[in-house]
């Protein structure tokens, strides 16, 4: 059981306007929002930075955006999250073979430079203590520019407010969201874990 269970959807009529955003990107509306509308300000304010860090603005696409988010959970080891982000990644088109080999993706050619600088830096960046360092920092202002790097870690920041909320909440995973995690992340350890297991 989650440390506090999530209201019904139509909780907050505004909550629930805002959180049509999360049809597209996952599908339904996650239980962490649900959770969240206890304090309707703070769901709100959420929602709006999410739309606003994956709003696609050019290079840093959708589907990278969520692959970014993947690595910076995975990092995190927050399981709720990774199967969040891999299951929008797939729905905003990565590439099967991203999907399949996300773990490889320093040396699998379904990557491209840039996309690798940008995955070191989100793991770089969302590591306990932080790991950017001087070459992880030339190495993404190689591939990318000023903007496009507020993007990025715009995604990594967001995912470190998730990764601790689900975490901390043991928010329990929706059924869609669980069954992709154990389609495209069970073979590398991911269990669900608390989000899935009675842990308060």
């Amino acid at each position: 059981m989650p440390l506090i269970a999530p209201l019904p959807p139509d909780h907050d009529p505004e909550v629930a306007e805002l959180a049509r955003f999360f049809n597209e990107t996952l599908g339904f509306c996650p239980n962490s929002v649900l959770t969240m509308q206890r304090r309707p300000a703070i769901a709100k304010a959420f929602i709006e930075l999410n739309k606003a860090v994956m709003d696609n603005r050019g290079r840093v696409t959708s589907d990278l955006k969520r692959l970014i988010g993947y690595v910076a959970s995975l990092t995190a080891g927050c399981q709720y999250c990774q199967a969040h982000t891999i299951r929008a990644a797939e729905r905003y088109g990565a590439a099967a073979e991203q999907l399949e080999h996300i773990w490889e993706y320093r040396s699998h050619p379904a990557f491209s430079e840039a996309e690798r600088a940008a995955l070191d830096f989100a793991m770089a960046a969302s590591a306990i203590p932080n790991g950017v360092d001087a070459e992880i920092a030339r190495n993404v202002q190689l591939h990318w520019n000023d903007g496009e790097i507020v993007e990025i870690l715009g995604v990594v920041a967001l995912f470190g407010y998730l990764n601790r909320w689900n975490d901390s909440m043991g928010t329990q995973l929706e059924g869609p969201a669980q069954e992709d995690g154990q389609r495209f992340l069970s073979g590398r350890g991911w269990t669900g874990g608390k989000h899935v297991e009675k842990v308060f």
